[in-house]
């Protein structure tokens, strides 16, 4: 048995690594993306099992979120404490571990092609319980993308995989992590691609929609197949209603624009230590526990009376927009809250109300309230995220009514474009982005570098040698028909030359010798002897070619030669790029 796993280790795997080097991997890419879904699914249904388990023993009544029935004092010192407690947790642990989030995972894949530590999932997922246990206003989706895209990443990682492999497995977490969150796999394959990854590509859509299946079908097993909001038959009564559906759409357009420049705001703030940011979070929390506690926790329960028109107007306007108010505040100072939840509830309380002024303008042909709740979590999703094909694909999935489509789409649509061209705000995680100094980088070239590693075009027809030699030992190198000659230093590979010009140089030598009759050298130094050599830099064999040109750029070297760590100080050389190859296999590759 032990010799079959060593055979499989040892060829089979190193296979499967190099097909993935490459863009066209299909096959490789499919089985890793089951893997990430049914890894991400497990991970989902221990962290939801971390929040729901301990607030249904210690919140009265029935269910997780009833908040709603804590006595006033309880309701008002459980975020405080909950603020206080993650304050001195992020103090003692050093700034980059303190990131947590789906704008960590952007940040690791723009500028760390996709690693993320075991560290920052353990983080996230102490964060996140942590969060919603104690009432902050925060979602549980948010730290389940990081948790699914952590892990996915992970797995790579473990199995050595080439880093454009390890980038689409965090594209594949973070779909699973959607998809197990709310049953709603086709919106969690157009959120990792639209929201994260922000591309779309053809390789890319198989192993995402696995894993999103796969992690659907775990979730499912526990918690059934409804998706994670109870919603009626709803369809729009009369055209007649657009133009009220517009307005709804310029307001959410404005709220979410609003929604943005607080978290942007209040983000200047983070030169400010941690634990005064997180505690004044926590501070500001308690009126709003005290006075409207639906903001506290996750909130679903709300969404699911707005959409069955349970609440009235007054409580949803004001729900609404003290949801707005607390989130953007606190998660700005820091606060480690997921934000898509939050969303959908400020879409659906603000679009309920809403509903309730259509009806009273136009009773006759007004739609249901939980009609406007439906159009306003996804249009309020939509703007914030500036992802309107995610919140369409959500509001679809979570209705399971095509009827709802086309007033969806204007809503969604025209939302996303006032928060977008009247305002000029981008998607909040860019901005968030943004204001930490950094920058996501998806121009179409650098996309494409990205979705291959160097170990699909480098050229393996290499021999290591040293740089003096004897003749013989010239001859024999020769043999083999190499055509590059990679000259070993003192510290590792020096140059690099075509095999070509040594043997060129023997074959002027010996002509040399025959017509003057001279002896033979004895020995051939390969840095003196007349060749085209390049100036060496090392490359890992995991690396993508965007990283190969940024390692030309900085080490201003001629070629590069792509290693790998097999043993402890044992560096092992598999071949050779130079900038020419990159350029050509892209342009091969654009016509």
């Amino acid at each position: 048995m032990r010799n079959i796993w060593h055979q499989i280790t040892e060829n089979l795997i190193p296979v499967f690594r190099r097909r993935l080097s490459g863009v066209d991997a299909l096959p490789q890419l499919a089985v890793l993306g089951l893997l990430s879904g049914l890894i991400t699914g497990g991970v989902i249904l221990l962290f939801r099992l971390a929040i729901e388990w301990p607030l249904e023993h210690f919140l009265p009544g029935s269910g997780s979120e009833s908040f709603e029935q804590l006595d006033i004092l309880t309701r008002g010192l459980l975020p405080l404490a909950g603020a206080l407690a993650l304050g001195l947790m992020l103090h003692r642990l050093a700034i980059h571990d303190r990131k947590v989030g789906i704008v960590h995972v952007m940040e690791r894949l723009n500028y760390h092609q996709g690693y993320i530590s075991l560290r920052s999932a353990i983080v996230q997922f102490v964060s996140g319980v942590t969060t919603v246990v104690t009432g902050q206003s925060a979602g549980r989706e948010g730290p389940a993308v990081h948790l699914g895209a952590a892990f996915s990443s992970l797995m790579g990682q473990w199995m050595r995989l080439p880093n454009n492999s390890i980038r689409t497995l965090v594209a594949c977490g973070c779909a699973a992590a959607i998809s197990a969150s709310f049953n709603t796999p086709i919106s969690g394959v157009i959120f990792a691609m639209e929201v994260v990854m922000m591309e779309y590509t053809i390789a890319g859509f198989t192993p995402i929609i696995l894993a999103a299946v796969s992690a659907a079908i775990v979730s499912q097993a526990v918690y059934g197949s409804e998706p994670a909001f109870s919603v009626p038959a709803l369809t729009m009564n009369s055209l007649m209603e657009i133009p009220w559906i517009l307005a709804i759409a310029v307001i959410i357009g404005i709220a979410a624009a609003v929604f943005i420049q607080l978290v942007d705001t209040m983000g200047r703030h983070h030169h400010q230590p941690v634990l005064l940011r997180i505690g004044i979070a926590g501070a500001l929390m308690v009126p709003f526990a005290v006075f409207i506690p639906q903001t506290m926790g996750i909130g679903y329960d709300t969404v699911n009376e707005t959409i069955n028109g349970g609440l009235g107007f007054w409580l949803l306007l004001s729900a609404g927009a003290a949801k707005l108010l607390i989130t953007s505040l606190t998660i700005g100072l820091g606060m480690p809250s997921g934000v898509i939840g939050p969303t959908l509830f400020m879409g659906a309380t603000l679009g309920g109300a809403m509903g309730l002024v259509g009806a009273q303008i136009a009773p006759d042909t007004a739609s249901s309230v939980g009609f406007y709740a439906m159009l306003g979590m996804g249009a309020m999703m939509g703007a914030v995220l500036q992802a309107p094909l995610a919140a369409l694909m959500a509001v679809m999935e979570l209705t399971r009514n095509p009827n709802i489509i086309l007033p969806a789409m204007l809503i969604i649509t025209t939302a996303s474009l006032v928060t977008s061209e009247a305002f000029g705000k981008k998607s909040l995680f860019l901005t968030i982005l943004k204001s930490q100094g950094l920058s996501y980088q998806n121009s179409p070239v650098i996309q494409a570098l990205r979705r291959v590693s160097v170990g699909a075009i480098m050229d393996r027809n290499i021999l290591r040698t040293e740089r003096h030699l004897s003749i013989e030992e010239a001859r024999k190198a020769l043999k083999s028909e190499p055509k590059w000659l990679i000259v070993e230093g003192s510290n590792g590979p020096t140059a690099l030359l075509p095999a070509v010009d040594l043997a060129r140089y023997l074959e002027d030598t010996e002509k040399t010798v025959a017509e003057e009759e001279i002896e033979m050298p004895e020995s051939v130094d390969l840095m003196d002897i007349p060749a085209n050599r390049r100036d060496l830099a090392p490359v890992q064999y995991q690396a993508t070619l965007e990283e190969a040109l940024n390692e030309f750029d900085t080490t201003n070297a001629e070629a590069l030669y792509v290693q790998r760590h097999v043993a402890p100080m044992i560096q092992r050389v598999y071949g050779v790029v130079l900038k020419s190859d990159i350029e050509s296999y892209y342009q091969y590759r654009r016509s």
